[in-house]
């Protein structure tokens, strides 16, 4: 392999030996040979300034992360991850030893020895075997619906006056069906006053609405929002033992709803800034979040969401979170979005067409500069080799490093499928997840509320049953004690006491929004 030029392999060496805690990545390679004593690393206290994992597929990315992930776990940090594809699933038992990890770990000097970690598996929607993720709709927002539905810029703008709406009646969205309820009575002729009062939300833009969230909902997507809603403080736990819990998002019942998923880890990240206290720099992360195949967060996204996102990634840093996104190539990832992560492992990429070409110089130029043909050299690497830069205990990016990845202690295979059923079945999270709740929201208020009117307007027709009487002042006062039994009767049926409940709980609020358009969950 000739992907080098003038490298010093002692500078680089130098440059990546740390004080304090750090995640060890593998050894430096020089002349296509391992180095053992020259370990590249990420200090542990640099997690949180983010980074990014890319690579053509079958290179290794999946590995790196059950790697990183198991050393964070070690150190007592929690670590969420998806799994597409179930291959990190087996980071709940032990790896198996055999040729391949007997090689690599005698080539780069790692002392290896199988090991288990402590794994809580869940399911968007509940679709897969873990606890069940959902969101409220007033908690996912009008900014990512607007994402998941794909809708343009009118029909977003319109959500989110609908989301407005509701916010200020007091009408909490639940679920898809309150969502519908809510719109569905605004271009009634009972809520038309209403309609006009938004201003900006037209009928016609209303019913487009109405559609795409029936065919959501016809697609299965309606089972991912609801109650009970998933508390992101589940993802910051230790196990008894001290070390940080694996949260893996299971995602092979949802591989068809891209758009979906995706935007769902944006949530789980928004509600996480949303509802974490400032920590500032600490030594070690609180949370490292893995957003795999971030490029369907980013395709097709409005100049809105991605400077949400981007506002999202650089200011969730100060609540001890570190996120690394992971994906083929750093131009899926928007440049204002990829100047956040510090901290860089590119496996092997594939030059084939003339857009591989192009994708290849990109991401060279992203690198600092180095002693390496890197043009070259990231064709030429191994399964199980990556080019690294990262950032020092003083916040300094370090020397571009070829290395050789070091071999995780778990499984590197799919888990028993017998084996995850028996961990989820035993899991009190997933207990506490697993019954869906239908509590009183948008949809029974609304229905409360159009109950109350019709009370109203039934008794207001009803006619007095007194005695005729030829006196001017008897009429008047039979009158007023029919108006007055009538408003007490309205006052005293279920219906008004509803939909007063409804009013009350409005007065005085108003749900206040992330940069991403999320709400604080409700506590019940």
């Amino acid at each position: 392999m000739t992907g080098r030029a003038a490298v010093d392999a002692d500078t680089i060496a130098e440059a990546y030996r740390f004080s304090g805690p750090s995640i060890e990545l593998g050894a430096l390679v020089e002349d296509a040979k391992a180095l053992p004593d020259a370990g590249v690393r990420i200090p542990l206290a640099m997690c949180n300034r983010h980074g990014l994992v890319a690579g053509a597929t079958g290179t290794g990315k999946t590995r790196t992360l059950q790697l990183m992930a198991e050393q964070l776990s070690a150190a007592g940090v929690p670590v969420f991850l998806t799994d597409i594809k179930g291959d990190v699933s087996g980071m709940a038992t032990p790896g198996v030893p055999n040729e391949r990890i007997t090689t690599r770990t005698a080539d780069i000097g790692q002392q290896w020895a199988p090991a288990a970690f402590p794994v809580e598996f869940l399911a968007l929607g509940g679709h897969g075997t873990g606890a069940a993720v959902r969101a409220t709709v007033s908690s996912f927002g009008p900014l990512l619906l607007s994402k998941v539905l794909d809708l343009n810029d009118v029909q977003s703008s319109s959500l989110n006056l609908v989301f407005h709406y509701a916010d200020a009646q007091g009408l909490d969205l639940d679920d898809i069906e309150d969502l519908r309820a809510v719109i569905t009575y605004l271009v009634s002729d009972e809520g038309k006053a209403d309609l006009d009062g938004l201003g900006g939300l037209s009928k016609a833009t209303a019913q487009v609405l109405l559609r795409e969230l029936i065919g959501f909902t016809d697609a299965g997507a309606g089972d991912f929002f609801g109650e009970p809603e998933f508390d992101t403080a589940d993802l910051m736990r230790l196990a008894p033992d001290g070390r940080g819990l694996v949260t893996i998002l299971e995602l092979p019942g949802v591989q068809d709803q891209p758009r979906v998923f995706s935007t769902f880890l944006m949530w789980l990240l928004a509600d996480l800034f949303h509802e974490l206290p400032e920590v500032g720099d600490v030594d070690k992360p609180k949370l490292v979040f893995f957003f795999d195949e971030a490029h369907l967060l980013f395709d097709d996204a409005s100049k809105d969401f991605l400077a949400s996102i981007e506002q999202t990634v650089r200011l969730i840093r100060s609540k001890g979170v570190g996120v690394f996104f992971v994906t083929q190539t750093p131009k899926d990832v928007p440049a204002d979005v990829l100047a956040q992560l510090g901290n860089r492992v590119q496996h092997a990429l594939r030059a084939f067409t003339p857009d591989d070409a192009k994708a290849l110089k990109a991401t060279v130029s992203t690198f600092p500069k180095s002693g390496y043909d890197l043009e070259e050299l990231l064709t030429q690497l191994g399964i199980g080799e990556a080019v690294v830069t990262v950032l020092s205990e003083r916040g300094v990016p370090t020397p571009v490093a070829w290395t050789r990845m070091r071999a995780p202690a778990s499984l590197m295979a799919q888990l028993d499928p017998a084996q995850q059923t028996a961990l989820v079945a035993g899991s009190p999270t997933a207990q506490r997840y697993a019954q869906r709740l239908d509590d009183e929201s948008a949809r029974e208020k609304l229905a409360a509320r159009e109950a109350a009117v019709n009370a109203s307007a039934g008794q207001a027709a009803t006619p007095p049953t007194t005695a005729p009487s030829t006196g001017k002042s008897h009429r008047g006062e039979t009158a007023a004690a029919g108006a007055a039994g009538a408003v007490a009767g309205i006052f005293a049926s279920s219906v008004f006491r509803s939909f007063a409940r409804s009013v009350a709980s409005a007065a005085g609020r108003e749900i206040t929004r992330s940069v991403l358009g999320t709400a604080k969950r409700r506590r019940r």
